[in-house]
């Protein structure tokens, strides 16, 4: 099993702000869905609050310790939990959000990570990225256009 992390973070590594993401790049959101359609997604329970619903064409785990169901999403009590619901799968994504991109920073094969190239405010960081750790193996650079306000990078990072 391939465990992935994908974020998208400004050079800062903020990568949120009141549960809310901090820009709109649609290309950015092209992206994560071409990535993680057909695969297992895993989330914490703010960032699911944050998307509202369960991510179409994937099947949904939300990581939380409050006992509640949430419909069209299996629910583990943590990030260990969620590991046997998803061992048999070939590739996972954790899509968030900054806790559970701790946690998960030492199983993760790969990030895909979309960085922004700007310092934005924010109150929820991304972990760094090792360079001892990882080792960069894709990078496209996108200037900003009319669609997509601020200049980023979509960067693949394998572990060393």
């Amino acid at each position: 099993m391939t465990i992935n992390m994908i974020a998208a973070m400004a050079r800062n590594n903020a990568i949120g702000l009141n549960n809310q993401l901090l820009w709109h790049l649609p290309n950015d959101l092209k992206h994560f869905k071409e990535i993680t359609t057909g695969h297992t997604v895993v989330m914490g329970r703010k960032t699911y609050d944050s998307v509202g619903k369960p991510l179409p064409n994937r099947r949904n785990i939300v990581i939380t310790r409050q006992k509640i169901q949430i419909a069209g999403c299996e629910v583990a009590n943590s990030l260990e939990d969620a590991l046997d619901l998803f061992i048999d799968e070939d590739e996972v994504f954790i899509v968030g959000g900054a806790e559970i991109y701790r946690q998960a920073m030492d199983l993760s094969d790969r990030i895909y990570l979309t960085l922004v190239h700007k310092d934005i405010i924010g109150d929820t960081y991304f972990p760094d990225i090792e360079t001892t750790e990882w080792e960069e193996i894709e990078r496209e650079d996108h200037p900003a256009d009319e669609k997509n306000p601020l200049p980023y990078s979509f960067i693949t990072f394998k572990r060393r």
